[in-house]
């Protein structure tokens, strides 16, 4: 408010006037105050109650209070509102100070400024914080108003809280704009039942202004029996305040033809103490939709009995299956004729660039290639009636094709819309509809129907039969689309995540294989693996995620990663899988488990822990010695590993089976064996011996008599065991992964033990060279004299116990130093003045690669040279 308030001439009592602020307390004294004048109204007629007013008045809603101050500066009247206003009673503000009292202290200088230049006679408007009655600091517009005709008579002020009549403003705003902006109709009614107000999309749909509506009453518009039922319908919304919801009733307008219906829902309108104002109406013109509703009974007839029929489409996740499956229905019941083409894109699990999307973009012409996935007739002679209806010669399902740009076909898929095309020459056919298979906005393809002669045209009712069924079977399509693409993109990741090849491993010959299951159904969670470790050892593993689909495959890889990175920490068969137990456990959907609150407050209901989905897998965890050809297994609830010694039947190892990965609870038992030159050491999935028509115990037995050496390499084995059970076992995923061993020549390992102390070092060196110089290894003497010295001189400097130097031809020169301290070595930029922490920076620079790992009494520490 920028503007100065006007002043009222003072009272007969010589104190303000103020309205509506009952209770006002005051000081005696000479002063004369005045307010602002509110608003006149009209006076009240005879027999009406003076300052009843109208329900809603603007001061039950604003904050507003006014209190007086007298010529020395301190309060002298405190009205009601103005107690509520401050949240202080008048007996504590009545002679207090203003400015101190409900000013801030940064402003006590200024505010006593402004007091003192009104008290002299300047009227004076604006803004100042204030404390208000909850404590906190509000912002408030002051009118301070002097008395100009008694000079030092005092001032009046006036307070009004501009937080809640910015709310107000925007309030009214909001109000204005939903109003006017609406595209229904919405009238006021005041207390009367009079059209107090109406927006001109009800005033338009009237046929008249707004200003010719305002003021009538229902029956000055409606018909007599219509206008009663609204005018009782308002009464009762306005006695009780329950609302009225879709009250329908006919009525003239004087600008459009016929009766027309209307719709309405009402409700009552209260002020700020809860009294009725009036009630608000939007009122909707639904004669078009009562026409569509009476037209549409006799399409859900038909679609009562198409529904029944399209239950059938959709029953597999098979393109060309879902597509037959929509001729199935539509020939011969709704039509003698129909084929089905498909973007061949989409059968590749591409997206449709050639469609586009229908609402964002710009479709294309609609000549990209499509294939024929389904044909169906009843009509003699289908090659020459599919011809004169599409002008291609593709009759049969699987040929491609592109339909001419000037084409109805075309257009259907440029659309996105169905087309009825006019008559072609052929004499067989009466009627043909073109019907684009749109879902989730894309346009897939698209559905000719025909009818031959003799059969009724295709009108307005069959073709929304038709846009219905073809919409099913469309999203049956999309979704078979969607999941041809999950399944190959599963595919793709569980594929990418096995070994490539045939892995190498020391000591072992290794042959892998990994089979699909027969029936093309989501793909599984098997997988195998070779790592190679430190000391010519190996790890093979084995598992399979229980479930199918793409988040198998996905926890799949996640296990597989987790089992690599376990590895490299050189832990024990047993040890690994616990870690791999605690991972497959933290891979469920376990964010907000029962009974506790997760991150974001929210506890989980019994059916959020129902839905929570738990991986399970199942595997086989094996760490092989390539020197001492010993085997160590753990197993978490797979199968267990077969063994072809030579000269012998295969035989199942014993493994303790332990529980799957997931459930917890368990440790997993180790079981050393030592493995003898030339066996062959089998692990599988159950793929490969299970199925729904042979029992495991058959399937094992199946598996050991096909898994005979006879001369076989271990590739031909392979195929071998396959070729043997696959045809009876192809249900599921099969992994296979089989080692050969083959121990190492005597030569090929060189040992010493020495005892703790200095001169082991030299003796290190001598060993080693000459083991290598036997072997003709001359250009590895050097780099392995220095090497071996720096690492049992750490073994003698900080560790314990016994040396045991070990060096290992392979493909790689290895050399192993073992000692009985447990403090791993640690490599460290030494610097220029130190003494040592250079030793580890020379194996680190000179070796290929160089490492440490845990002993059950100690530690190894290696390096590897090439040959």
């Amino acid at each position: 408010m920028n503007s100065t308030p006007a002043r009222n001439a003072p009272s007969s009592s010589g104190h303000a006037a103020v309205p509506g602020q009952a209770g006002a307390q005051h000081v005696p004294g000479p002063a004369h105050h005045h307010l602002p004048a509110r608003a006149r109204a009209p006076r009240p007629a005879a027999g009406e109650r003076w300052g009843a007013g109208d329900p809603g008045s603007i001061y039950d809603y604003i904050r507003v209070a006014t209190f007086a101050i007298g010529p020395d500066g301190r309060i002298s009247q405190w009205s009601d509102r103005a107690a509520e206003f401050f949240g202080v009673p008048a007996v504590e503000a009545v002679g207090a100070d203003p400015v101190t009292t409900f000013v801030p202290r940064e402003l006590w200088q200024r505010g006593r400024a402004r007091l003192e230049r009104t008290l002299a006679g300047e009227e004076w408007v604006g803004t100042t914080p204030y404390r208000h009655a909850d404590g906190g600091e509000g912002l408030a517009e002051l009118y301070l108003m002097p008395d100009s005709e008694l000079p030092a008579a005092g001032a009046t002020c006036l307070a009004v809280d501009l937080g809640r009549l910015r709310r107000i403003e925007t309030d009214l705003a909001a109000s204005e704009a939903v109003f006017g902006q609406t595209p229904t109709g919405f009238v006021l009614f005041d207390e009367r039942l009079r059209f107090q107000r109406v927006n001109d999309a009800f005033a338009s749909g009237m046929g008249l202004a707004p200003t010719d509506l305002e003021g009538l009453t229902p029956h000055d518009i409606f018909p007599g029996s219509e206008a009663d039922r609204l005018t009782a319908a308002l009464r009762k919304v306005l006695a009780s305040g329950e609302p009225v919801f879709d009250l329908r009733f006919h009525a003239a307008v004087p600008t459009r033809e016929g009766n027309r219906l209307w719709a309405v829902s009402l409700y009552r309108l209260n002020g700020a103490a809860g009294q009725p104002m009036g009630v608000a109406g939007q009122v909707s013109d639904v004669t078009s939709r009562h026409v569509a509703e009476r037209e549409a009974d006799g399409v859900r007839r038909n679609l009562a009995l198409l529904n029944e029929a399209s239950a059938h489409i959709g029953s597999t996740l098979d393109l060309e299956t879902t597509a037959k499956e929509l001729l199935d229905v539509v020939v011969p019941p709704f039509c003698d004729l129909a084929t089905v083409d498909l973007y061949t894109a989409l059968l590749s699990g591409e997206t449709v660039p050639s469609a586009g999307r229908l609402g964002d973009t710009v479709l294309t012409d609609g000549s990209g290639e499509l294939r024929r996935v389904a044909v169906s007739s009843v009509v003699g002679g289908a090659s020459s009636v599919l011809g004169s209806v599409t002008g291609l010669p593709i009759a049969e399902a699987g040929g491609t094709l592109c339909y001419p740009r000037r084409s109805p076909h075309a257009r259907a898929l440029r659309t996105g819309r169905s087309v009825v095309p006019e008559p072609g020459p052929d004499p067989l056919l009466r009627s043909t509809l073109i019907v684009p298979l749109v879902a989730r906005d894309q346009v897939l393809g698209l559905v000719q129907l025909s009818r031959a002669i003799g059969s009724e045209p295709f009108d307005a009712r069959d073709v929304a039969i038709a846009e219905e069924l073809v919409a099913r079977a469309a999203v049956c399509i999309d979704n078979a689309r969607l999941y041809r693409r999950e399944h190959e993109r599963a595919l793709i990741l569980q594929r990418s995540l096995l070994p490539p090849g045939n892995p190498v491993a020391s000591g072992l010959e290794i042959a892998c294989r990994y089979l699909p299951s027969n029936n093309n159904t989501e793909v599984g969670g098997d997988w195998f693996d070779v790592i190679p470790l430190p000391g010519n050892r190996t790890a093979l593993v084995i598992g399979d995620v229980m479930g199918r689909g793409l988040r198998a495959a996905v926890a799949m890889g996640q296990l597989r990663t987790a089992v690599r990175t376990l590895a490299m920490l050189d832990l024990e068969p047993g040890e690994v899988l616990a870690a791999l137990d605690e991972i497959a456990r933290g891979l469920g959907d376990d964010t907000a488990p029962t009974g506790r609150s997760n991150p974001y407050g929210r506890l989980t209901s019994s059916a959020d822990e129902e839905a929570r989905e738990v991986y399970l897998a199942t595997c086989v965890y094996a760490v092989y010695d390539a020197v001492t050809r010993r085997c160590t297994f753990a197993n978490a609830g797979h199968l267990p590993p077969v063994l072809l010694g030579p000269g012998e039947p295969a035989r199942m190892l014993d493994v303790p089976p332990g529980l799957p990965l997931g459930v917890g609870g368990e440790p997993f038992e180790e079981v050393e064996l030592t493995l003898p030159d030339g066996a062959v050491l089998g692990l599988y999935t159950d793929g490969l011996v299970e199925s729904r028509k042979h029992q495991l115990d058959e399937g094992l037995k199946a598996f050991r008599t096909a898994l005979s050496d006879e001369g076989k390499n271990l590739e031909d084995l392979c195929d071998h065991v396959l070729g043997e059970l696959n045809p009876h076992h192809g249900e599921d995923d099969i992994a296979l992964l089989m080692a050969k061993v083959h121990a190492f020549p005597d030569d090929a390992v060189g040992q010493w033990f020495l005892p703790p102390e200095p001169t082991s070092v030299s003796k290190a060196r001598e060993y080693a060279c000459s083991w290598l110089l036997a072997r003709g290894l001359d250009e590895l003497v050097d780099t392995t004299e220095l090497l071996v010295s720096e690492l049992v001189t750490n073994a003698l400097r900080h560790g314990r116990g016994e040396i045991r130097l070990r060096l290992l031809r392979d493909s790689t020169m290895v050399c192993e130093v073992w000692d009985d301290g447990y403090a791993q070595p640690r490599q460290r930029r030494a610097h220029e003045t130190d003494e040592g922490g250079r030793g580890l920076q020379l194996v680190s620079l000179l070796a290929e690669r160089w490492g440490s790992r845990r002993t059950p009494k100690g530690k190894i520490v290696w390096f590897e040279l090439g040959l």
